[in-house]
């Protein structure tokens, strides 16, 4: 498992495009070695605006959008087309603008979808899609994922998972509902910390003050109950992107030369 690596920029809209033009390159890298890429996307401010980001960049066309599949780290468990819901805000800021697959575009059930009302079996397909797309080379019940985007919460949660909330105890399964998240919608899905450590590279991505202690926390080494964004790492890499506010209380790593 790699060790946190940080790189902190001016502010959040230079973070933003400079982590688009980062994706262009490793996807187009994946894609040139292996003939596809595979990316895990995130919701939250930053990693929506990422997404608008690479759809404005010229850039975004180096990359064969017919040959990348996507997934998400996790879902807001709302009826489809919700404007809350993480797939309704990526699909406006980018997938509508490309050329994707749809059958490469693999989306937590909603709400109103084949499950019904009923967030744990939408959990349990969503693991199945994973397992299916998993190769003998992934060693493992997920694909490994050339990138997976995440945010980090004020209270230190990625994905949806929140600090010691069951799914931050998780050791087998993949994918979890979640139950009472502190932020609304209470209920969603979302991949478990095992799931996400079998990425190739993990990119953390916040932004702000109010974001400043968490991440202190999670690069001094807090436990990932407490801090959930501290057990996010990938096999290969581990990136902690951030804007000064958000490495304000880490020390040493705010300090000139910036990105």
């Amino acid at each position: 498992m790699s060790s946190p690596q940080v790189v902190v920029y001016a502010n959040a809209e230079l973070l933003a495009a400079a982590t688009a033009a980062r994706l262009v390159t490793r996807l187009v890298d994946a894609q040139a070695a292996r003939g596809s890429a595979s990316l895990v996307l995130t919701g939250g401010g930053t990693g929506i605006a990422v997404l608008d980001q690479l759809r404005a960049t010229p850039a975004r066309d180096a990359i064969d959008w017919s040959r990348v599949d996507l997934y998400w780290g996790d879902e807001r468990f709302l009826p489809a087309g919700h404007p809350d819901r993480n797939e309704t805000q990526a699909r406006a800021a980018l997938l509508d603008h490309v050329p994707v697959r749809p059958d490469r575009v693999h989306v937590p059930e909603p709400s109103d979808g084949r499950f019904g009302d009923d967030p744990e079996a939408a959990a349990d397909a969503y693991a199945e899609v994973l397992a299916a797309a998993a190769m003998p080379e992934d060693h493992g019940p997920v694909p490994a994922f050339d990138v997976c985007l995440l945010g980090v919460g004020g209270e230190g949660h990625t994905a949806s998972v929140f600090p010691a909330s069951p799914a931050v105890y998780e050791t087998d399964r993949t994918v979890v509902a979640v139950h009472g998240c502190p932020k609304p919608p209470p209920t969603r899905i979302t991949l478990t910390l095992p799931a996400i450590r079998r990425a190739a590279e993990v990119w953390l991505m916040t932004t702000g003050p109010t974001k400043a202690a968490a991440v202190a926390m999670a690069l001094g080494g807090a436990g990932e109950i407490q801090v959930p964004a501290s057990g996010a790492r990938g096999q290969r890499r581990t990136l902690w992107l951030l804007d000064r506010p958000a490495a304000a209380k880490v020390p040493g790593v705010h300090s000139p030369p910036l990105a």
